[in-house]
């Protein structure tokens, strides 16, 4: 597949925008993880990781049923400015809070609102997407190819904002941990201020709504849309099931990172020497966000030889391959290949299972059906961080959780996922 970079200055805009964020999000990230799970001062474990997860997905399905609303209210452009600038404020607040070594309820409170606004931002892009591909014939067919490279490079750029961060934070050895993530997180207010102006470079309204689109019902309309899409899957098997491996599958993503971060954290490394385990953690991140933009590329090419719902059972069986491997042995090699792989096999059915949903849900439900879908995902993901909270050890060594992710993925793509229920012309 080739890379659809449209030759197209407002699409390639609203790109930068995107992917400037997303680069952000993850120095972001990498400061907030450092400061909560590799500091020295604090003995990390999976009940804390696992909480960690829950504070970053829980403004994601709080805000989800209601971004639809704010969406098709208000101009994207000037959404997309404000949240910005509203998560450069909240980062230099939090670097405040850090350079002081708080970690209070005004923190968890900051970090959640920045995720939740960083919820509206995603959505808000995505949508925005069409609306300019569509003022453009010459790339209108390719809107598919387009949004996949978006949403697969916004990845990409999360992990490499990771490194960013991890590189920026080793440099300062000579400085006290709090203040050194600290001011990583400054580094990422300062992204989300730059990436706040790069929404001035588009139109007020050329992002939508537009005026035939605008809604006037009532903020809590979302509560009604988001019904209305369970209503919807309800009618169309096909699709329900299909999001259910997404969400098994993004549960059991999350238990293995969970059980990476341990494991780089109290067992591959000293306790005491926590920026080796977050070095080794990084290093894991990276491989596995190779793995994940290598999936997208390969779908397209499954997909057009195998179908899409053979592809989705292929690739969640295969998933099952490396965390077998990784239940008889922890080692750091067979870590990295599981990290590979499961996430090259998850965006496989990720990005199939996205068109899938696409074509089986006519225009008119779409989005309160993809409302849904996040929610579903979010919950999935949330689920196994706290599986892997129940069953990982101290030092994240042991056979038994990469075990049960392997089963889950055989039952669902042998169980839920055979032809006689997942197929095309499959419904309730």
């Amino acid at each position: 597949m080739r890379v659809a970079i449209p030759r197209n200055s407002r699409i390639s805009r609203l790109f930068a925008l995107r992917w400037s964020g997303q680069l952000t999000d993850g120095i972001f990230q990498s400061g907030l993880a450092s400061f909560i799970l590799f500091s020295p001062e604090r003995q990390s474990n999976a009940l804390a990781a696992a909480t960690a997860f829950a504070i970053v997905l829980l403004p994601y399905s709080i805000v989800g049923p209601f971004v639809g609303t704010i969406l098709d209210r208000f101009s994207r452009q000037r959404i997309l400015f404000y949240c910005n600038l509203m998560r450069a404020v909240i980062a230099s607040l939090v670097a405040l809070l850090i350079w002081q070594g708080a970690t209070g309820i005004l923190m968890v409170t900051l970090v959640l609102a920045a995720f939740g606004v960083n919820r509206l931002i995603l959505a808000g892009l995505s949508a925005a997407l069409p609306l300019l591909v569509a003022k453009d014939e010459k790339i209108r067919e390719r809107l598919v190819a387009i949004n996949a490279t978006a949403v697969t490079g916004g990845t990409v750029f999360v992990v490499l904002g990771g490194g960013v961060g991890i590189g920026v934070r080793n440099l300062m050895v000579e400085m006290s941990a709090n203040h050194a993530d600290s001011i990583v997180i400054l580094l990422a207010s300062a992204g989300f201020f730059i990436t706040a102006l790069l929404a001035l470079f588009l139109g007020k309204d050329e992002l939508g709504p537009e005026r035939h689109e605008i809604k006037k019902a009532s903020f809590f309309a979302g509560i009604d849309e988001m019904r209305d899409g369970f209503r919807r899957l309800k009618d169309c098997r096909d699709a329900m099931l299909g999001i259910i491996a997404t969400g098994i599958h993004r549960s059991g993503l999350t238990a293995l990172t969970l059980m990476a971060l341990i494991l780089q954290r109290n067992s591959f490394n000293l306790s005491s020497e926590p920026n080796a385990g977050l070095a080794g953690f990084a290093l894991a991140a990276v491989i596995a966000g190779v793995g994940i933009a290598l999936g997208a590329i390969v779908a397209p090419f499954g997909v057009a030889r195998f179908g899409r719902h053979r592809w989705i059972r292929w690739m969640l069986i295969a998933s099952a391959i490396a965390p077998l491997f990784l239940a008889l042995e922890q080692s750091e090699p067979i870590l990295l290949f599981t990290g590979f792989l499961t996430g090259a096999c998850g965006q496989g059915v990720k990005v199939t299972n996205d068109a899938l949903v696409q074509s089986q849900i006519i225009d008119q439900y779409r989005g309160r059906v993809f409302a849904v879908y996040d929610v579903m995902v979010n919950s999935a993901i949330v689920t196994g961080a706290l599986v892997a909270a129940l069953l990982l050890p101290k030092d994240g060594a042991g056979g038994l959780l990469p075990l049960v992710v392997c089963f889950s993925y055989l039952l669902v793509a042998i169980a839920l996922l055979r032809p006689k229920y997942f197929h095309s012309s499959a419904t309730s």
